[in-house]
């Protein structure tokens, strides 16, 4: 096999059969991206390969973890002005239909990670082939960036597998793994890793016709049948976004049904959707979430192998399931039996969603250990009990005479001072905070709670932990409702006041529905607990008194859904419920204030280190709307108007 092109990021080599193996791996990257400078080399090599006589061109990573991750959003900056998009999407747009109309066969041999521009460059060519190995993951998620397929993808998937399937992958951003990618046709084989390059190498020979869609999901493909399809997905947008925050769905149909996805036809729709504010503060939400992904990668502690969790409550049992779920044995205490069997049996649903083995192989992560045998052999044991300081206190005091002198311990507080907690402990460098989120498997920020005299190495290996098991960790001081607690509580005592004053829940719920939020305040309280929320109110509120309503549902034992009835009576009752009463003007700016005001002084006090880390904490702690780019960062812009 002789080398025939070595640049920075690609490079080629040409075997016996006059097979051109063209291998990414972009150096000082993780990931492999679709940067300008590796499409430049990438259109030389082309240049170079057209003056060969290769058989087929096959396409592959040199990276262990993954194909192609997408572009480089890095480069992005320029994408609002008309020349910079014009830019971008035909750099990809005319690279990639030079590619489908090769003289050779052309094949991409696809391994982890194939997103956005990664997938459109495999679906540039003839055929796919997908290793089967651990977490693969093909889609297209341009809309999570307010944006769209821009060089090809928009019209090659709903010709490779119909547009009904194509659509809802493209105007969600779901992905698939390598049974859905096969099943939908997305891909021409799925193969062991030993044997992928010979397999590779026989299918690009083979003359096997490029694969497209059969029967009906073709004829949807083309009008009069076309308007149809895409009706119904504007029909679906409408149900999912009804107050119009993200453009983007909208003109992915658009360019789709009028225009074939060729952007470049249609210069008005996207300029349209790239100078857009809403577009900038997805990008802005892009970069926060990489920059929080970052404090994962910043160690080089040993990776966590066994997790001890006590305490099988909801959270508690949501860790023990989510850690096995993402592959650490995980051993879950209780001095409760029927509360470790109802963690198992709130665990079943989410097992079910994986494929047969890889949800055996979580079950068998998942161990019952009412007595404990876990905590001597556990890299890190997570104190998840109820609420109270002195119980956690005591319950330290037996774990650290019982745990590995170099395990963390952690607590899942969501109000207690870790400061506090960790008063008497021998280690308490060790101690320190993790706190995640209801429902732990949905929710994507842990906060990672660390006070003066915990270790670095401690919090290292805590945010390092959270990268492990597929969380955002965000390092917080030791305060009273750290960060996202701390927020929510006026927000949400706030929209209780105005209840005592006699406006309606689903009308207070309904404003903030319409501002972008993904729940209303008096939902979003029903479902946490009243009971929490009171207690984590009577500690924040500060001054102000706690609203009358809260403090009688609790009293009359109504905590929300978890006893079918709160401020909302749950039985058959479905989350997302709007008010088909007006609106008080204003409404929406008076909830949101206090959230805002307590986000500006969490950031003053340091809890946070700079206002986009607090801006992100509560995007991907509370949801707030991304669309407005997180509170501080809406509250200077005032970008979006409150319907």
């Amino acid at each position: 096999m002789s080398t025939e092109l070595n640049v920075k990021n690609w490079s080629m080599q040409i075997d016996d059969r006059q097979i051109a193996w063209l291998s990414l791996n972009c150096p000082e990257r993780s990931m492999n991206a679709l940067s300008v400078q590796a499409m430049e080399e990438l259109k030389t090599a082309l240049d170079h390969l057209e003056t060969r006589s290769v058989q087929g061109l096959i396409l592959l990573s040199g990276k262990s973890n993954g194909f192609i991750a997408g572009a480089d959003i890095k480069e992005f900056s320029d994408i609002s002005s008309p020349d910079g998009g014009k830019q971008l999407i035909e750099r990809g747009w005319n690279l990639f239909n030079r590619i489908e109309n090769l003289r050779f066969p052309t094949l991409a041999l696809i391994h982890g990670a194939c997103l956005g521009g990664g997938l459109e460059l495999a679906l540039a060519c003839q055929y796919r082939i997908l290793l089967d190995t651990p977490k693969p993951a093909l889609g297209l998620p341009e809309v999570m960036l307010g944006i769209y397929p821009g060089w090809g993808g928009l019209k090659r998937l709903p010709a490779l597998i119909g547009p009904q399937a194509a659509l809802d992958m493209i105007l969600t951003g779901r992905t698939l793994d390598a049974r859905k990618a096969k099943t939908l046709g997305l891909v021409d084989l799925v193969v062991a890793p030993r044997v992928a390059r010979q397999s590779a190498a026989e299918w690009v020979l083979s003359g096997r016709p490029r694969r497209q869609a059969r029967g009906l999901a073709k004829w949807l493909n083309r009008q009069p049948l076309k308007r149809l399809v895409a009706h119904q997905a504007r029909k679906n947008v409408a149900r999912k976004d009804p107050d119009t925050h993200y453009p983007a769905p909208r003109a992915i149909i658009d360019l789709w049904e009028q225009h074939n996805g060729n952007g470049l036809a249609a210069p008005d729709i996207v300029n349209q959707l790239l100078s857009s504010p809403v577009t900038a503060n997805l990008i802005r939400v892009f970069h926060l979430q990489e920059r929080l992904k970052s404090f994962g990668k910043q160690t080089d502690s040993p990776p966590v192998l066994h997790v001890h969790v006590i305490g099988a409550g909801v959270m508690g049992g949501g860790i023990a399931t989510w850690c096995a779920l993402q592959g650490i044995k995980t051993t879950l205490q209780d001095t409760d039996y029927s509360h470790i069997a109802s963690a198992f049996k709130a665990a079943a649903p989410l097992f079910a969603r994986k494929d047969r083995l890889t949800a055996q192989a979580a079950r068998d992560r998942l161990i019952p250990d009412p007595d404990g045998h876990g905590i001597a052999t556990a890299d890190l044991v997570i104190e998840a009990i109820y609420e109270n300081a002195q119980a956690k206190q005591a319950l330290y005091q037996q774990l650290e005479a019982l745990m590995k002198p170099d395990a963390i311990l952690a607590s899942n507080t969501s109000s207690l001072s870790i400061q506090t907690l960790r008063t008497g402990l021998k280690r308490p460098d060790r101690f320190l905070g993790i706190h995640f989120f209801n429902p732990v498997a949905k929710m994507p920020l842990v906060e990672i709670v660390h006070a003066e005299g915990i270790s670095q190495q401690t919090i290292d290996r805590a945010c390092a932990f959270a990268g492990q098991i597929g969380k955002l960790p965000l390092p917080v001081q030791d305060t009273p409702g750290f960060l996202v607690n701390a927020v929510l509580a006026p927000y949400m005592l706030e929209a209780m006041h105005c209840v005592d004053e006699g406006i309606a829940p689903e009308v207070i719920d309904t404003a903030m529905l319409k501002f972008g939020m993904p729940m209303g305040p008096i939902e979003l309280a029903d479902t946490v607990g009243l009971d929490i929320a009171l207690a984590a109110g009577t500690q924040l509120s500060g001054d102000k008194p706690v609203p009358k309503c809260i403090v009688i549902l609790v009293e009359q034992k109504k905590l929300g859904i978890k006893t079918g009835e709160g401020f909302y009576n749950w039985k058959n009752r479905k989350h997302g419920i709007r008010s088909g009463k007006p609106v008080p003007d204003g409404l929406a700016q008076r909830l949101i204030t206090p959230l805002i005001e307590q986000a500006k002084r969490q950031t003053e006090k340091g809890i946070t280190s700079d206002a986009d880390l607090t801006d992100g904490g509560i995007i991907f702690g509370t949801g707030f709307a991304p669309s407005r780019g997180g509170p501080l960062h809406y509250s200077k812009t005032g970008c979006g108007k409150i319907r």
